[in-house]
């Protein structure tokens, strides 16, 4: 099954990437394209807030083709948006093939971890969401110090690189992954979850914990050159060092929400990720410490979207998961695109640098932590509690 799996896993890697490498490469984005840092950041904003808005749309109407072919369209939009964005030569056309971008991108995880669960028995959908989306967080692991060091040379060969890792994923997929049809969905149909209390819960948990993130994530780069010293070498040193955590974190998510209570994961993800944050300016005084609270931040990123996702599909039937992983998916990036919007408006109106984003994440992502425990508690009150029918009492023995 995981063979079967690595196609999708692979075009996961790719969109991942291609939204790593942007923050990794700001400094030379902004340089090259002669706007501010802030500004170019906002290529991030927009990526992830054009693939929330357009996932569910796309999605609508991909949902009638089998997952094979839904991949296989998607990606190529995903190709030909970043071949673009690797030609802009100005903020304008960069920021267009950016939307293009996220077109394709939008509707590629959800396909790919609908295809995931529906090969996958129930007892271990854990494993294959895991696997699928450890393409994401590999791309996490890899691309922002692999954007780092390409971007010395030339930021858009970075874009040249996703392009062809999407291009990799689409043969891939088409040669190894086999037709797995589903039932079409409406627009309509995708968004009624959204009626239900206890989904609306569980995506809005989703885009505050990546709004969290994405506050100081969308500007690491720039937030870690004074512990880096200024030097390239370092910098890429600590970007990998928080990629290597998130590749754990979601290796460690598959297996914890198979054995575990996914809600129970997740709140101990969200405290520590809390805590992580809110400690950033003390732990970034110098290389040693920086590295180890780029592994502990990392490992809670990673663990994150597991949980999420397991908790939705087991709201419904296997039929009812593209939809619920569709909107899981618009709620992240919906989340990312808030984060890097909040950090930049943070540099701008606050005055804070990118060094002093820490605080400012930690209190979005207790805010989700806060909200996750209140929507359990809410859930458990409002479940119709299950009693234990009186023991008969013993029949006496007659006079």
């Amino acid at each position: 099954m995981l063979r079967r799996l690595l196609p999708p896993a692979v075009a996961t890697f790719a969109v991942g990437a291609d939204g790593t490498v942007i923050a990794g490469l700001l400094p030379a984005i902004a340089a090259d394209l002669d706007v501010s840092v802030p500004a170019a950041g906002q290529l991030v904003t927009v990526f992830a807030l054009t693939m929330a808005l357009s996932a569910p749309v796309m999605g609508a109407f991909t949902s009638a083709l089998d997952r094979r072919s839904a991949l296989l369209i998607a990606l190529t939009v995903f190709v030909i948006g970043n071949v673009a964005t690797a030609l802009g030569t100005s903020y304008g056309a960069v920021m267009a093939a950016r939307v293009v971008t996220a077109v394709g991108a939008g509707v590629i995880t959800s396909a790919a971890s609908s295809a995931a669960v529906a090969m996958a028995p129930p007892e271990r959908r854990g494993r294959a969401l895991a696997f699928v989306l450890g393409g994401l967080t590999l791309a996490s692991a890899l691309g922002l110090p692999l954007g780092a060091l390409i971007g010395r040379a030339d930021w858009h060969l970075a874009l040249w690189s996703v392009a062809g890792a999407g291009l990799l994923a689409a043969v891939g997929i088409a040669v190894g992954l086999p037709r797995i049809p589903l039932p079409a969905a409406s627009l309509t149909d995708r968004l009624r979850p959204l009626k239900q209390g206890r989904v609306l819960a569980l995506l809005a948990v989703t885009s505050l914990a990546f709004l969290g993130a994405y506050t100081l994530y969308t500007y690491i780069g720039p937030a870690l050159r004074g512990p880096a010293g200024g030097d390239d070498s370092l910098l890429t040193l600590i970007l990998l060092a928080s990629g290597v955590g998130t590749l754990a974190g979601n290796i460690a998510a598959g297996r914890l929400v198979d054995r575990h209570d996914p809600g129970r994961v997740l709140t101990a993800a969200l405290a520590l990720a809390t805590l992580t944050l809110a400690l950033t300016p003390l732990a970034t005084r110098a290389l040693a410490p920086t590295v180890i609270w780029a592994v502990v931040w990392g490992m809670t990123i990673g663990v994150i979207v597991v949980p999420q996702q397991h908790r939705l599909v087991s709201l419904g039937s296997t039929a009812a998961a593209p939809v619920l992983l569709g909107l899981n998916s618009a709620a992240l990036y919906l989340g990312m695109a808030l984060g890097g919007g909040f950090g930049g408006l943070a540099q701008k109106w606050l005055g804070l640098a990118p060094s002093e984003l820490g605080p400012a994440a930690a209190g979005v992502t207790a805010l989700a932590l806060l909200w996750d425990v209140g929507a359990n508690r809410r859930a458990a009150a409002s479940a119709p509690a299950t009693r234990k029918p009186a023991p008969a009492a013993p029949e006496r023995p007659a006079a």
